[in-house]
C-alpha cells in the first residue's frame, strides 16, 4: 500500500514538473497539457523501471548506479580539452561530448555490475554472528542432504577439511521446512541438519557462513545451488548422485562424501580370507548377503543355509559402482573341498 501512494506521488511530481517545465521552455504562461503528458510518460516509465528491477539483486544495482556515475564523471574530464579546441564549433563539441557520455555511462554501468557480482562482502553473515568472509575457489557449498548427514561434521572434527563453509540461504529455508514438517521422521531429519550446523560453528579453524544471494527465476534448490557455485567458483559438497551430476555438466567442482568413503574403505583383494555374518539371502538361487561394518555388501555364494552363522569366506572377485562396492565371495570349507579334490585327483 505504502509503496503505491509513493508511486502516485512519484507520477504526480513528474506531471507537475513536466508541466512547468514544458510552459518554461516555450515561453507560455500558466500549465501546459503537452508538458504534463511529457512527465506522466516519464514518470510510468520510471515505475516500470522500478518494477522490473525487484528482481535484480541489490548488488548489480549499485554497481550499476556506482559505476555510471565515475563513467559520467570520466566523459565530462574526458571532454574538457575539446572545448577549447573546437570552441569556435559548438556543434561539434556537443557531438563529442554526447559521444563520451554514451560510451563512458554504458561501460562504468558494465563493469559497475561485473564488480558487484564478485564483491559479495555485505552478503555474509555468519551464523549466532559468525564472521563474514570473502568467496574463494576454497571455500566450499554445502547442500540440505550432506548437511543432514551429518559426515561432514566428522569430517571437520578430524581436521581433514577447514575453510569456510557457505550455507545458501535459501537452503537453511528447506532444512527449516524439513524440521517444521508434519512427518515425524522428516521432522527429525530437518532438526538434525540444524544441529550439524550449529555443531561445525563451534569446530576450531570452520567458518560456517551464510548468504543471502538467492535466484528467484529459478525454482529448484539444486540449481539454485549450483548457479550460486558457478557465480561464486566455489566447491561444492554433496553425497546426491544427481547433483554430482548436474553440477559437474555445468563446470562446478563437486566434492562427494560417499566418493570419499568409498576411498578410505579398505582394500580388499581376490583371494583374501574374511569372516562375515550371513544376515539374508541374495538375488540368485543359493546366494548368502553379509555386510561390512561401513555398509559394503558381501555377496556369498551357496550361503542361503548358512543364514544367521558367522562363516569364513574367500573373495574372488571386487564390483564398484556409482552407488558403493560389492564384494563377491564363496565359502572357504567349499574352496577347500575343491582344493583337496583336486589334489587327490
Amino acid at each position: 500500500m505504502a509503496i503505491n501512494i509513493i508511486r502516485v506521488i512519484f507520477v504526480l511530481l513528474c506531471v507537475l514538473i513536466g508541466a512547468v517545465t514544458y510552459s518554461r521552455y516555450e515561453g507560455l504562461a500558466g500549465f501546459s497539457i503537452k508538458g504534463a503528458l511529457i512527465g506522466a510518460a516519464i514518470g510510468a516509465i520510471g515505475i516500470m523501471i522500478e518494477i522490473a528491477l525487484k528482481r535484480v539483486p541489490v548488488k548489480y544495482i549499485s554497481g550499476a548506479v556506482i559505476g555510471g556515475i565515475i563513467g559520467l564523471s570520466a566523459a565530462y574530464l574526458i571532454s574538457a580539452p575539446f572545448n577549447s579546441i573546437f570552441h569556435e564549433n559548438h556543434g561539434i563539441i556537443i557531438l563529442v561530448k554526447a559521444f563520451l557520455i554514451g560510451i563512458m555511462t554504458y561501460l562504468g554501468i558494465v563493469i559497475g555490475i561485473k564488480i558487484g557480482s564478485e564483491v559479495r562482502l555485505s552478503n555474509l553473515t555468519g551464523i549466532a554472528g559468525s564472521p563474514a568472509a570473502t568467496y574463494s575457489t576454497n571455500n566450499k557449498i554445502l547442500d540440505t542432504s550432506v548437511i543432514i548427514d551429518g559426515r561432514i561434521a566428522d569430517l571437520c572434527e578430524t581436521g581433514f577439511m577447514e575453510g569456510v563453509f557457505v550455507i545458501p540461504r535459501f537452503i537453511l529455508v528447506e532444512l527449516q521446512h524439513i524440521a517444521d514438517s508434519s512427518d515425524s521422521l522428516k521432522r527429525a531429519r530437518g532438526r538434525r541438519g540444524l544441529d550439524i550446523l550449529h555443531r561445525m560453528q563451534k569446530i576450531a579453524n570452520i567458518d560456517v557462513n551464510i548468504v543471502d544471494e538467492d535466484f528467484p527465476n529459478i525454482k529448484e534448490v539444486d540449481s539454485k545451488l549450483v548457479a550460486l557455485a558457478k557465480n561464486t567458483k566455489a566447491k561444492v559438497i554433496t553425497n546426491d548422485l544427481n547433483l554430482n551430476k548436474i553440477a559437474e555438466l555445468q563446470g562446478v567442482t563437486v566434492l562427494n562424501i560417499n566418493e570419499l568413503c568409498n576411498a578410505l574403505r579398505p582394500v580388499v583383494l581376490p583371494g583374501e580370507t574374511m569372516k562375515v555374518f550371513i544376515l539374508k539371502e541374495g538375488k540368485e538361487p543359493g546366494q548368502g548377503v553379509a555386510y561390512l561394518d561401513d555398509g559394503t555388501m558381501i555377496v556369498v555364494d551357496e550361503a542361503r543355509r548358512l543364514i544367521g552363522r558367522n562363516v569364513e569366506v574367500i573373495v574372488t572377485s571386487v564390483l564398484q559402482t556409482t552407488a558403493g562396492r560389492m564384494i563377491f565371495t564363496r565359502l572357504r570349507e567349499e574352496s577347500d573341498r575343491e582344493e583337496l579334490h583336486y589334489a587327490k585327483g
